[in-house]
């Protein structure tokens, strides 16, 4: 019976996780089982298909369960609601979609978004409002209260609301179907065990990748394939996620970057800054580690779930970045939320709102009511003339001027990353991370437009003013970012000098005013030119993890009093005065962790044709070998465990 009860009980405090033997114990007897459906000889055709789907719809909310215990009632609950409100959608989009449809789907979002709102915001907005007005209000969770109810009184607590794993998750993907129902993109689903199975299909349940309705509902009525090469990918795909998270991510995190992190000021500045880089591959290696795992098992079942990296670290702009980090996040983030507010092509209500209400609550809670909302009407004001000034202007198309677009998808974007931030956790100092990625895109795009002259005078103006502030102040800050911009601006220097000698002697092809003056035949200019946007790119997103990491793994009522002092305790040593004779002391410390940063690093730079070839040289393995394979890479693997098993990274958002 113990046994029995370990089987099927919730544990919150051992989850089902990829990384443990349980899971594959569970995954092994699930996949046995879906074998005998596809090639039983009682079901054939839809008819197998639909059991297939009912079968692994109860496994995943099995699934979820041992993950996250009632709060399956909440995945349910979702389910069935945006599944009743998309069927009521369909029937009233008759011809032009009417109002009906339209209070239908404002009613779904409003589910929805107010489920997420309340389990993952409660704190914040409470700790906003109490701020703002000097109220005492203290959070209340009504669902342990109805609980109790049907319960001993007293078995859950009302005093702290817990947030479910995978929330945001499926959030997104229930509002994207019902979404695309009201957009006539797809067709609704009409069973509703179908459509639970899209949702919860439990890979990608709880960290994603998110998928969209359009993406993945036509799986489940296709016949299951899984060729030879398919398996195999899938195999890989598996290990290399396992691979990620316990030889990388785990082994980073536990021997350096989370001791940095949980204090700062116990280590050097060379010490912290090194715990940061080596979080943003941490963070990466987890992340896209999940990813793969999620791949690689849905792809046994014959399922396809779409790619969520593709080689980060390699961007030259924090907007590659973006185009190449959780892809599916930021494809589902520009189709509902940047092309709704009007994308490059407008501006209007949703654009005003979402920026005056950033500023507003941001001169609330710091109390700069005049340094903040000032300063802000005058942006405002500059933004209705410019659009003014531009409405005029045509490009050669007769369409919308180039500065006018870049106009608009400035401002549109940038409310996208600082809403993209919140989504990933309810803390001022993830507000300032998608704000900072936000600013920097919109910097990258307006430096672009500028041709070299002005580039050279802007950086050395920031630059000489930042060492000003440094000599009257003395802040490490500014320290901080008069050493980065000291560094921009060499490399500024040099590709500005190259511009001016290619111009003198006439070399139009190289001297090109755009973002890559060493763009010409010289393979090596251009590589070193490549390889030091990738380096500044790095660097810039490295910078903006401080925030992301200091607001992970934290009680929501405290989070963001203990992640502000987090990052600017690193920010002060990162600045302060470095005792350089500690590096070497470092570096032989903490070798392997030096050597494992190195490695993965290595390893995320190759190039992607010789990924891809490895990839499928291990799928095209006999099957003898590659089972020799897989054991050797498992039990490799499993000798860099630590004692204690950590979670994925992305389960808390």
């Amino acid at each position: 019976m113990n046994f029995l009860h370990h089987i099927f009980a919730f544990d919150a405090n051992s989850p089902l996780l990829f990384t443990q033997f349980y899971f594959w114990a569970f995954f092994a007897l699930v996949f046995a089982l879906f074998a005998l459906i596809m090639s039983g000889k009682t079901a054939e055709g839809k008819s197998r298909l639909h059991l297939r789907n009912v079968y692994l719809l109860f496994v995943s909310w099995f699934f979820y369960y041992k993950t996250s215990g009632l709060f399956l009632l909440i995945l349910a609950f979702v389910t069935l609601s945006d599944w009743i409100i998309a069927g009521r959608i369909h029937k009233h989009l008759t011809g032009k979609a009417g109002p009906t449809a339209k209070i239908l789907l404002a009613l779904s979002v409003v589910i929805d978004l107010g489920l997420l709102a309340y389990f993952k915001y409660a704190y914040f907005f409470t700790n906003m409002i109490n701020d703002l007005f000097g109220t005492g209000f203290r959070v209340f969770d009504i669902f342990a209260y109805i609980g109790n109810g049907f319960s001993e009184a007293g078995r859950f607590s009302v005093d702290t609301i817990v947030l479910p794993v995978g929330i945001s998750f499926y959030i997104f993907q229930v509002i994207s179907y019902t979404a695309d129902v009201y957009r006539r993109r797809i067709q609704p689903v009409k069973n509703i065990l179908d459509f639970g199975f899209y949702v919860s299909f439990f890979p990608q349940l709880v960290a994603g990748p998110i998928v969209r309705a359009e993406e993945f509902i036509p799986q489940l009525y296709k016949p299951y394939r899984l060729s030879r090469r398919a398996f195999g990918i899938a195999v890989f795909w598996i290990l290399n996620g396992l691979a990620k998270k316990i030889i990388m991510s785990d082994y980073l995190a536990v021997n350096l970057i989370d001791r940095v992190f949980d204090n700062p000021l116990l280590f050097s500045g060379f010490e912290n800054l090194f715990a940061l880089f080596a979080y943003s591959l941490q963070v990466y290696a987890d992340f896209s580690g999940y990813t793969d795992i999620a791949i690689g098992v849905a792809m046994l079942m014959g399922f396809y779930l779409p790619m969520n990296f593709n080689s980060p670290y390699k961007s030259q702009s924090p907007q590659e970045f973006w185009r190449r980090w959780h892809m599916s996040l930021g494809r589902w983030l520009k189709t509902y939320l940047y092309i709704p507010l009007g994308g490059n092509r407008r501006i209007g209500f949703g654009t005003y709102f979402w920026l005056s209400l950033i500023a507003f609550v941001s001169a609330a809670l710091t109390g700069w009511w005049w340094q903040i909302l000032v300063p802000f009407g005058v942006f405002m004001a500059g933004v209705a003339v410019a659009d003014k000034v531009f409405k005029g202007t045509k490009d050669s198309h007769n369409a919308i001027s180039p500065r006018r677009k870049l106009l608009y998808a400035n401002l549109n974007s940038f409310i996208t990353q600082v809403l993209g931030g919140l989504w990933h956790g309810a803390s001022w100092n993830f507000i300032i991370w998608g704000g900072i990625n936000g600013i920097g895109m919109i910097v990258e795009k307006i430096w672009r437009g500028m041709n070299w002259h002005v580039r050279m005078a802007c950086i050395s103006l920031l630059t000489g003013g930042l060492w000003l502030a440094v000599y009257y102040t003395n802040l490490p800050a500014w320290r901080l970012f008069a050493v980065w911009a000291s560094i921009v601006a060499s490399g500024t220097l040099i590709r500005y000098i190259y511009w001016l000698a290619c111009k003198a002697i006439n070399r139009p092809q190289a001297a090109k005013q755009d973002d890559s003056p060493l763009n010409s035949t010289n393979d090596a200019l251009n590589a070193l030119s490549n390889a030091w946007a990738i380096a500044q790119t790095f660097t810039f997103i490295t910078f903006t993890r401080l925030f992301f990491r200091s607001s992970s793994n934290l009680d929501p009522a405290t989070a963001n009093e203990v992640a502000w002092a987090t990052a600017k305790n690193m920010v002060n040593q990162i600045g302060g005065a470095w005792n350089n004779a500690i590096i070497p002391d470092f570096l032989w410390e903490y070798r392997w962790v030096v050597a494992m940063f190195v490695a993965g690093m290595v390893i995320h730079w190759l190039p992607t044709n010789w990924k891809r070839r490895y990839r499928l040289a291990f799928s095209a393995m006999p099957l003898w070998l590659m089972v020799i394979a897989v054991c050797v890479a498992i039990v490799i693997i499993y000798q860099f465990v630590s004692a204690e098993m950590q979670p994925f990274i992305y389960f808390q958002f």
